[in-house]
């Protein structure tokens, strides 16, 4: 089933309440009220509710929600019933890292249903380089992968410079689902959703904070 019109908010927020979900459910909670859900993700229970009233009725006054059977829609909802496949285009020094941290995590974690499980850099010299288990692939021989390993998603950890035209072999390959860490806004399809993942910049909204009131 496809939902229309979602605030891009909410769908930021399924997320969340699935990792709490699945810590209640790793301390065999059974049941969870909106009060407990949103305290435990930093919103309001108010705000739960009406989230997941987008979706459907999950809940029962005064009972709450059935933690299971929670986690099962919430990853219906999501697409994350099924195995997601990603690649990550730009092996330095953040898309090595990114790649050990994700792999380490899905063999450590098997409810993980994200899997990166292609490589890519323009590089020659890392061309058949392996990263754990993963072998780095030309980048140009991105769309061929796409096709053969049904990839979904695309993690760019490239520089600034070369982000957009990146982003565009990424579109043209019937990629769209794109995670940015360049620093840069990429102009995209329609069709294409991008979310940033600026560190620069939240490391300098954090420094707001540091002034001395």
């Amino acid at each position: 089933m496809h939902w229309k019109k979602i605030p891009d908010a909410v769908i930021r927020r399924l997320p969340i309440y699935l990792r709490v979900l699945e810590e209640a459910s790793r301390e065999n909670q059974k049941l969870i009220s909106s009060q407990a859900l949103g305290e435990r993700a930093g919103v309001a229970p108010a705000l739960v509710r009406k989230d997941l009233a987008w979706f459907g009725e999950f809940g029962k006054q005064g009972v709450g929600y059935q933690v299971n059977y929670l986690i099962n829609e919430l990853c219906s909802i999501m697409n994350l019933d099924r195995k997601v496949c990603v690649g990550l285009v730009g092996v330095g020094s953040l898309g090595y890292a990114l790649a050990r941290y994700h792999r380490a995590r899905a063999l450590r974690e098997p409810s993980f249903r994200t899997h990166l499980v292609a490589l890519f850099d323009n590089d020659p010299v890392k061309w058949g380089q392996m990263v754990d288990d993963l072998e780095i692939w030309p980048f140009d021989i991105i769309k061929d992968k796409v096709k053969e390993m049904n990839l979904e998603v695309i993690i760019m950890t490239v520089p600034a410079e070369h982000a957009q035209s990146v982003a565009d072999r990424v579109a043209e390959a019937g990629i769209k689902a794109v995670l940015n860490f360049a620093p840069t806004k990429l102009n995209v399809p329609s069709d294409v959703q991008v979310a940033d993942a600026d560190v620069s910049l939240e490391l300098q909204r954090l420094a707001y904070y540091l002034k001395s009131n």
